[in-house]
């Protein structure tokens, strides 16, 4: 099968660092599905898994957005049949999903939304799931329906892939949601995913949030930088209330600013649960729920460029540069067929 391989630590600029290749169709373990690629989408953990890899590196398959047809089915599953549409992450610990097919762990996927394309599904597992733990399992908020009306939450960077849906995500749940955007094409993007307040994280947040009437947070989620924002973030947060990161920080947070309000922090990585192998089942769980809003029209595709020329290297290296340019509003996503743009 055609797959697109990965290598060493060259810069996406250079052909060398990811290429067209051949590999053997994959086999199914007895947890697994074998799924046919139609559409992937690419987030800032490809580009850093990739940005990781030694020039000794075997090439390896990115690709943790995925929307396909399942093909083959293992002895464990009973919940999937073949020709199902599904949606899903996947795991890093195993290949990923630039491949023409891949086998996932079943607990881990989920049907795709039926009113949603190929293209708009795929913009959605990874920030969905990301977004979903985030908020309903670290920082406590109840997943329903206004069910945490007159609290408030704060994201950091909200244009981005999961800042996209944890808006969606918080309003459906009844928070009142601001989020931070500095330029006139993000600040628009928040306003439509539906955040009431919009501040500029280019400037002091404290003043702009004292401006718009409100003293506290119930939770602040960062997205970006998390070094730049943790003390704004101390200074902002409720007593008893949760701050979290999805982004690594550079040098030693000053945890001690959040003792005196008994807030917490959490980290919030996706990956944790297939890295490890704790609670597989409720990833796919979350994803039917993330499917039942889509179909509800409630959540929406945060899918902002396709690339639709077909799957291949040159494509997925196009996508990796809009990425790493850091300028990214929403998702992009790139559809089938796999159509290798160099000889394999």
């Amino acid at each position: 099968m055609k797959v697109i391989e990965s290598f060493g630590t060259q810069s996406i600029d250079e052909r060398a660092a990811m290429i067209d290749g051949t590999r053997p169709t994959p086999k199914v373990g007895e947890h697994d599905v074998r799924v046919k690629i139609t559409a992937v989408s690419v987030n800032p953990v490809d580009t850093k898994l990739r940005q990781a890899l030694t020039s000794q590196t075997v090439g390896t398959i990115l690709g943790y957005d995925a929307v396909g047809q399942i093909t083959e089915i293992g002895s464990a599953v009973d919940h999937f049949k073949i020709g199902d549409r599904v949606f899903y992450a996947g795991s890093t610990a195993r290949d990923g999903a630039n491949a023409e097919e891949q086998a996932v762990d079943a607990r881990l996927i989920a049907h795709a939304p039926e009113h949603l394309t190929d293209t708009e599904a795929a913009a959605l597992p990874l920030t969905s799931l990301t977004a979903g733990e985030v908020l309903f399992t670290k920082m406590g908020f109840k997943m329903a329906a206004d069910a945490n009306i007159g609290q408030q939450l704060l994201i950091i960077n909200g244009a981005g892939g999961v800042g996209s849906v944890a808006i969606q995500l918080a309003k459906w749940a009844g928070l009142t949601v601001s989020a931070t955007a500095s330029r006139p094409e993000t600040r628009d993007w928040v306003k439509e995913m539906g955040a009431t307040h919009i501040f500029n994280h280019r400037e002091d947040l404290a003043p702009q949030v004292a401006e718009a009437g409100i003293n506290f947070f119930d939770g602040i989620l960062i997205l970006h930088s998390t070094d730049q924002y943790f003390e704004t973030a101390a200074k902002l947060i409720k007593p008893f209330g949760h701050v979290a990161s999805i982004v690594e920080n550079r040098e030693s947070l000053p945890m001690g600013l959040l003792k005196n309000k008994a807030a917490s922090f959490d980290w919030e990585y996706m990956f944790a649960k297939s890295d490890y192998g704790v609670d597989l089942d409720s990833q796919g769980q979350l994803l039917a729920k993330i499917a039942e809003l889509a179909d509800q029209r409630v959540l929406r595709t945060t899918l902002s460029t396709t690339i639709d020329s077909g799957i291949n290297a040159d494509n997925l290296r196009a996508a990796h540069q809009l990425v790493e340019a850091n300028k990214m509003v929403g998702k992009v996503v790139i559809t089938g067929p796999f159509n290798g743009s160099e000889k394999a």
